[in-house]
């Protein structure tokens, strides 16, 4: 097969790794495993290389440049977008935030829990943000300061407009915030031409490291006027920044191995062929997908237009016998994991496309699918 795990058969051995059909943490490769197994010391010369390298590397992606820094979080994609909120507006700050999902919700949460000024833009969980709400919002209230947007909402697959956000933030003179968990290293992502303040991603998502911290990308002019507005120790943005520029470490333990392993995983990218290449590998898995669970009767839950190659959502069959749990454990003890919904108002499982997985690892998948629907006595189809 192309990269992934060979999959020729329904049924794997039970020491084998499962393919996971989710949108992270993802299967990884081989070697980016093998880079986990040794040890540095988190003030030793070599890693604070290597954390250089990566750091250097992750602005490239972006095409940021000098105006753009990186730096690296410790912990989930979650702990990176509180960073960012919490310790990038001030005081007298006011957040606008664009949702349509559970993520979006998210970062509404948080901001709540630090007691910063907010105002949500809500659109249906099948659509996109409307760009003209947008304007609205902003037109109605000039105390809003920053805005914020989840690139890819995961909840559903759906992809938002963020170079279209990104040019009414800027003509409004406003901080703009995407959280490109899903998304980065698997859609190309200009940061200047959509006038990106801060991007957050993830070591477990599209660049197929494994989980252990996220990394913002940061409009060094924007970074450099936050100090002192953070409001917690650990998940000081500015505070983070300025340790890796100054000695080139971490203010408190790094996850050694997972940046190791990162590294890894960004040279496997580069050798891929660059995002481009890899966003490729992911829609070729999202046409198969689509392809087959349409033969095999299953619906897809958004419209054909607003689903990007990340993960895509399917409404449960109305089938009697079609029972989400069972089909779950049927298909992992086949060796194949996928995700369950996270929709507010439909029954709705979710298969991902992303991860070290190829073709044949798609199509072992569906007929992993054929073979259970078969086994619980579902048929969708005349």
């Amino acid at each position: 097969m192309f990269l992934g795990l060979d999959i020729l058969g329904s049924d794997l051995p039970s020491w084998r790794d499962k393919a996971l059909f989710t949108p992270g943490p993802l299967n990884t490769s081989g070697p980016t495993k093998q880079a986990m197994l040794r040890d540095l010391g988190s003030r030793d010369t070599e890693f604070i290389e290597v954390v250089k390298d990566v750091r250097t590397r992750l602005v490239g992606l972006g095409d940021g440049h000098e105006e753009y820094t990186s730096i690296i979080m410790q912990g989930s994609g979650t702990f990176g977008v509180e960073s960012i909120l919490s310790s990038t507006i001030p005081q007298y700050g006011k957040l606008l935030i664009l949702i349509n999902g559970a993520y979006g919700e998210r970062m509404l949460k948080i901001a709540n829990i630090h007691r910063i000024q907010t105002v949500s833009l809500r659109t249906a969980e099948d659509n996109v943000p409307d760009p003209k709400s947008m304007r609205e919002a902003l037109e109605s209230d000039p105390a809003i300061t920053h805005v914020a947007v989840v690139h890819c909402e995961t909840t559903t697959g759906i992809i938002n407009p963020i170079e279209e956000y990104g040019k009414i933030a800027k003509e409004f003179n406003k901080i703009y915030f995407v959280d490109a968990m899903s998304s980065f290293g698997a859609y190309p992502v200009n940061l200047r031409a959509c006038n990106i303040d801060y991007l957050i991603s993830s070591s477990n998502k599209c660049i197929e490291g494994v989980p252990g911290f996220s990394f913002i990308l940061a409009k060094v002019d924007t970074l450099k006027q936050t100090e002192g507005y953070a409001r917690t120790l650990s998940l000081d943005l500015f505070a983070q920044w300025k340790g890796l520029e100054g000695d080139g470490q971490f203010r408190f333990t790094p996850p050694i191995h997972a940046i190791l392993a990162f590294r890894q995983a960004l040279l496997e990218l580069e050798k891929e062929g660059g995002v481009s290449a890899r966003g490729e590998r992911y829609k070729r898995n999202y046409v198969i997908t689509l392809s087959a669970m349409e033969a095999m009767g299953f619906k897809p839950y958004l419209l054909a237009e607003r689903r990007g190659y990340i993960i895509t959502s399917f409404h449960y069959p109305s089938h009697p016998n079609f029972d989400f749990r069972k089909f779950y454990e049927l298909l992992s003890a086949k060796g194949f994991l996928i995700y369950p919904g996270k929709l507010s108002h439909a029954d709705c499982f979710r298969i991902g496309h992303v991860g070290r997985l190829g073709a044949s690892d798609v199509k072992g998948l569906m007929s992993a699918i054929q073979s259970v629907l078969k086994k619980m006595e579902i048929k969708l189809t005349e």
